[in-house]
């Protein structure tokens, strides 16, 4: 017996990643100075959600991400501490990660955790940017 849907699979690909910040143009100057990313910044129109406040669109390593304001209607909480469940970190492959890092840290950023190597073949570090969030940066290492 078969469940489920029988049906022609929808195909789903990547749009974006959407995070929300007290200050979107800071989170933005993050992605901008620390990895190069290009930002677009404008202001949401009105009749949308956040009509009148900054939006924030982000592209690094080859995705999209949207960076929103503070929720209109619903009270905000606070970013939860690290680690925590759901979505908790963005990652980034690198080619050579204590070079990233030793180039992150001249430009100030705080490298939270790392480098070390998680297993033979991944070595990583983590970046903490604005309202607590945490990028990842990997280097895969073949044949180790």
């Amino acid at each position: 017996m078969t469940i489920g849907y029988a049906g022609r699979m929808e195909t789903y690909t990547f749009d974006h990643i959407h995070l929300r910040a007290h200050d979107p143009d800071a989170m933005g100057t993050f992605f901008e100075t620390m990895f190069g990313a290009e930002v677009s910044r404008g202001v949401y129109p009105p009749g949308t959600l956040y009509p009148g406040q900054r939006r924030v669109s982000i592209h690094a390593g080859g995705q999209r991400i949207l960076v929103a304001p503070t929720h209109p209607h619903d009270p905000m909480t606070p970013a939860p501490a690290f680690p925590y469940y759901g979505v908790e970190h963005i990652g980034f492959t690198v080619p050579d990660l204590d070079a990233a890092v030793a180039e992150l840290r001249a430009k100030g950023a705080d490298v939270a955790i790392g480098p070390l190597t998680r297993d033979p073949g991944t070595y990583l570090a983590f970046i903490r940017g604005p309202e607590g969030i945490m990028v990842e940066l990997v280097q895969k290492r073949v044949g180790s």
